[in-house]
């Protein structure tokens, strides 16, 4: 039996022709649903998204010659035969919408929306690992959060899922709401509110209110889990009560926080956890190290809770859980002589999780002659603030004891011309320019950090350094998912 064959048929062309109110020109069934014609699997139905830069029209037939069931289209693109398997619609985004506002009506799981300035990529891949050893779990791929992303990932889930997560996203006001509103979460979990989007924010006050937008989609039997230490916390709780919810449990240190930790011992790879559950007290084991994923796993067991899960099942899995590509991941690179670790945080970056990084990095030993090395590309959307906010890390780089700091990027030359002379390495205009700089500096026993946000395209160089490892055959990163929100 082949792969495709197992997989459980999301959409026929009756039912998804009915959703949307078209028309479908032929019988089909899918097995998925994928608006990039790129990674079009066997069995899919392609979205044909007209984007600022692109229309998928143009791509139909690449799509239906790579074994997609069926193209969703708003009209027959040159090239396509006449007895395609084709689903006419007026508007194809329009039309993914009705496909995951339909998705989301036929369900049972129980539903959780995720979302918070930093911190959401990792904690639904939790929610994903928790849950997935006590029922059927399906969650967002990647950091599809957007008006494109949350749609396409309600197409994609299958109608027997126990539990669902979805992560929102956001970088404007007005945002969230309709995305809440399209996946009706019973369970909401706001990691944190920080200084992230200030181009388009006047104030991290406004910051909270788009992220309680997530309370919108949301009836009063709903539970909204909240950071009990962040400073908005009081905000978010308003917002969350005039949405009309009666349950709003909090998570941190604060001695009010229904999900309260107690101790924990942070290592260079894992944490120990106490903590007190809505009184019942409990011991884990994380598998990710620092303070930030200690904080963030009180949310995803409050989660778990809530969605019905049970707790200590949850707990023991957090030992098991591993970091997403971009974020966390380590390897080790041969060299000639010796060998250097490589932590790979080139997915995204903001000024709270550079210094939550950092941290993590300064608990790291680095080998004999080693060194400990951050290597920062900027950290984009922070508007006026960007300078100051950069320069700033030279404190958590300091507390952390990094030995050397690499840097690229305009922003970054802020912080570079803040540092001592004693922890300056290379600068560098940008990372394809910084990269070689690095790779020839490089040697047994460092500990080497990367991180920027996503425009900073710092995956280069973990390219570059990867290309080192004298084992292993270096692989090219893969491009970041578009759609990605904050």
């Amino acid at each position: 039996m082949s792969e495709n064959a197992r997989k459980p048929v999301l959409w026929t062309a009756e039912d998804a022709a009915a959703a949307t109110g078209g028309q479908a020109s032929t019988p089909w069934r899918a097995t998925g649903v994928s608006i990039d014609s790129r990674k079009v699997e066997p069995g899919d139905l392609f979205v044909a998204i007209q984007g600022p830069n692109f229309d998928g029209h143009d791509f139909v037939a690449q799509a239906l010659a790579s074994g997609a069931a069926a193209a969703m289209v708003s009209r027959v693109p040159a090239g396509v035969a006449a007895d395609a398997p084709l689903l006419a619609v007026e508007d194809t985004l329009a039309g993914l919408t009705d496909l995951g506002r339909v998705a989301r009506m036929r369900t049972k799981a129980r539903v959780i929306g995720v979302t918070g300035s930093v911190g959401k990529t990792g904690t639904k891949e939790a929610l994903r690992h928790c849950l997935s050893a006590q029922g059927r779990t399906f969650a967002t791929e990647g950091s599809l959060n957007n008006h494109w992303g949350v749609p396409l990932s309600l197409a994609r889930m299958p109608e027997d899922s126990q539990f669902a997560v979805f992560e929102l996203g956001m970088n404007h006001a007005g945002e969230l709401g309709p995305l809440s509103r399209l996946v009706q979460p019973e369970v909401a979990v706001i990691t944190t509110v920080e200084a992230v989007h200030l181009e388009f924010f006047a104030t991290v006050e406004s910051i909270a209110d788009a992220k309680a937008e997530i309370f919108e989609g949301m009836t009063p039997q709903g539970v909204a889990v909240l950071n009990r230490d962040n400073p908005h916390f009081g905000r978010l709780l308003a917002a969350a009560r005039t949405q009309g919810l009666g349950r709003i449990w909090g998570f941190g240190s604060h001695e009010d926080a229904e999900a309260r930790l107690l101790d924990c011992s942070l290592h260079a790879t894992c944490s120990t956890v106490t903590a007190s559950f809505k009184g019942e007290r409990i011991q884990y084991c994380l598998s990710l190290p620092g303070k930030h994923w200690v904080m963030n796993s009180l949310a995803v067991l409050l989660a778990v809770r809530a969605a019905g899960g049970d707790l200590a099942t949850a707990a023991r899995a957090l030992s098991t859980l591993q970091p997403v590509k971009g974020r966390g991941t380590r390897k080790r690179v041969q060299l000639a002589h010796g060998a250097f670790t490589l932590i790979d945080e080139s997915y995204n970056a903001s000024p709270v999780s550079v210094a939550a990084s950092v941290e993590v990095l300064g608990t790291v030993d680095p080998g004999a002659g080693g060194r400990r090395i951050a290597v920062l590309g900027d950290m984009r959307e922070l508007g006026t603030r960007a300078d100051p906010l950069h320069a700033g890390l030279s404190t958590p780089l300091k507390a952390a004891h990094i030995d050397t700091v690499y840097c690229c990027g305009p922003h970054m030359k802020a912080l570079w011309d803040r540092l001592p002379a004693s922890m300056r390495g290379k600068y560098a205009e940008d990372s394809k320019a910084l990269a070689p700089l690095l790779a020839a500096d490089v040697r047994g026993g460092d500990v080497v950090l990367v991180k920027g946000s996503a425009g900073s395209r710092m995956a280069l160089v973990v390219e570059a350094l990867s290309a080192l490892d004298q084992n292993a055959s270096s692989t090219r990163p893969q491009a970041a998912v578009n759609g990605q929100r904050g």
